[in-house]
This record gives C-alpha cells, structure tokens and sequence, in this order.
C-alpha cells in the first residue's frame, strides 16, 4: 500500500481538526496579543493543543493503516493509541499554561481592549470547533455502527467507547473547544462590560480544567487500548451470532477479541457437530474465518476446531 493510499485511510475527523484549530490557534494568538485578554490567551493555547495533537493522531491513524508484517503479525493498530498518549502530554502542558495565566490574571486583574474583535474570532472559533465536533459525532456513528436517527450529541455519547481512539480524541476535544470559546465570550462581557476583570481569569482556569480533564479521559482510554482491551461486548456477540449461524457450528468453547486501534484481532474456538470428515471440518474451519475476515472492524482471526463435547459453553454476554 503506498503512503498515499495510507493518508487516505487516516482518520478523517483529525486531519480537519487539526488544519482548522491550527487556523485558529493564529487568528486567536494575534487577538490576545492585541487585546491583552486572557480568556483569549486561553482560548488560544487550547487551539495549539488541539492543533498538534490532531495533527499528531491524524499521522498515528495514518501509520495505524499499515499491514501486518513478519516482524509485526498482528498489525499497528495500537499505534495510534501512542499517538494519543503523545497528545495527552500536550494538552497537559497547554493546560498548566492556562491556568497559570489564569491565576496570574486573578492576582494581578487588568482590563482588555478590542471587545468586537475578540468576541468576532471567538464567534468564527465556535462555529469551526461546532462544524469538527458535529462531524465527529456522525463519525462516531458510524464506527459504532448505531442505525437510526434519535438526538446526534446523546448518540455520540452512548457510541464514543466504540469509536476508534482518533474519533474519541477529537470528539472530546472538541466539546471542549466548542464550549470554551462560549465560556470564553462571558468572560470577555463579564470583565470589560460589567467591570469584573477577575471573571477572565477565573473562565481561563475553568478552559484549564476542562482541559486536563480531557487529558485523564483520553489518556486512560488508550492506557487501556495499549494494554489489550477486549471488543465491547455487543461486538462479541455479533461474533458469535455469525458463527453460529453455520448449522456445522454446535457450539463456542472459546471467544476471545483484543482491540488492535479501530479493528479486532479475534481468537475462537468452535465446536462441530459430530462425524464430520478431517476434510469438511477444514473446509468448515476455513469458511468460517474467512467470514469474520469480510466484516470490515475484524482485521485478523485464529479459529480453532473441536468436536462437540456436548457441554453448553457460549451464553450471550448482556450488556452492563
């Protein structure tokens, strides 16, 4: 697969999250110097953030796409979750700035010029961070497979543990950077119309919070990717509804998926019905795998045979 080939499989959502934030980060960056508000040196420090960090996920799905090779046999699916963690560390960082900045605006209050230009880039900030945030809640639709319409932002909440880790990083992030240039805009009303100048400290603190708490979500989502989690367990049933669709297939004595980035590697082990030849269990053996392998989230199978042990081993997982 060339690399061009590659770019187009990355992850759609952070590649335009990380060319819009960028635009962002300048525009914002240019108003607080001007303006001297700190709620906008916030704002803008959580736009670099973002913009490095989805760069930086947008190239870890690209490397993610890459296939399996002799040294690496199980794919780089858990790439992008390293990716991920090198974009935990910068929004840590960006986030101990702002609520520097914050504090240091709370000691030390002084009043901002330039209300109209601040509150038109944080308006133009909203709707770019709206318009990324709305297309990664219909990304996350889609990778989680949710069929129906019902309120996009309660679906994307439900679907999130199912998207792949990019999708996650940018939905969060965006949320946050959606509600921030909000939060950001009363801080600006609050110290230059009302003449509470520490309101723009205090917002400032509160984006850094928000922050950091994005930081803990996404970087305990992919501690867990980079350990080895098992597929949601909806996943592992659609799995073994399959199987056992072939009427060869008796029972399961053994299921087992390990997430690998946005894909499943799958482990099973099935149990054939009786008198069956070597040659047409093979043929069953084969069937099956190559079944699983067709649907698009399941990037690799092992699938064992036995014979039926007349035990009842599979019981549908429910959902907690």
């Amino acid at each position: 697969m060339s690399f061009i080939q590659l770019v187009k499989k990355g992850n759609t959502s952070s590649g335009v999250a990380a060319l819009g934030n960028a635009f962002l980060a300048i525009i914002k960056s240019i108003a607080a110097a001007i303006s001297g508000s700190g709620t906008m040196f916030a704002s803008a420090m959580h736009s670099f953030a973002d913009a490095v960090n989805q760069g930086f996920v947008f190239f870890g799905s690209v490397l993610s796409e890459m296939k399996p090779s002799k040294r690496f046999p199980t794919g780089f699916g858990r790439v992008i979750n390293l990716f991920c963690m090198v974009a935990v560390i910068v929004v840590t960082i960006m986030a101990y700035e702002t609520i520097k900045e914050g504090w240091h605006i709370i000691q030390h209050p002084a009043e901002a010029s330039n209300f109209w230009l601040n509150i038109g880039i944080l308006v133009a900030a909203f709707i770019v961070d709206g318009f990324i945030l709305v297309k990664a809640m219909k990304e996350i639709k889609e990778e989680a497979q949710i069929e129906g319409g019902g309120n996009l932002i309660v679906t994307a909440f439900k679907g999130a543990s199912k998207a792949s880790p990019a999708t996650r990083l940018v939905f969060y992030e965006d949320l946050v950077a959606t509600s921030s240039a909000v939060l950001a805009i009363i801080g600006i009303v609050l110290s230059q119309y009302f003449d509470i100048l520490q309101a723009d400290g205090v917002i400032s603190i509160f984006i850094g919070i928000l922050m950091l708490y994005v930081a803990f979500r996404v970087g305990y989502d992919n501690m867990v990717g980079l350990i080895g989690v098992a597929a949601p367990k909806d996943v592992e049933n659609r799995i073994a509804k399959d199987l056992l669709e072939d009427e060869s297939v008796v029972d399961i004595y053994r299921l087992r998926t390990v997430q690998e980035g946005r894909t499943y590697h799958v482990e099973v082990t099935v149990e054939l019905k009786k008198g069956l030849s070597l040659a047409d269990a093979d043929d069953i053996k084969f069937m099956l795998s190559d079944k699983l392998l067709r649907e698009p989230e399941i990037s690799d199978v092992v699938l064992g045979i036995i014979e039926d042990d007349e035990k009842k081993s599979w019981k549908e997982i429910e959902e907690k």
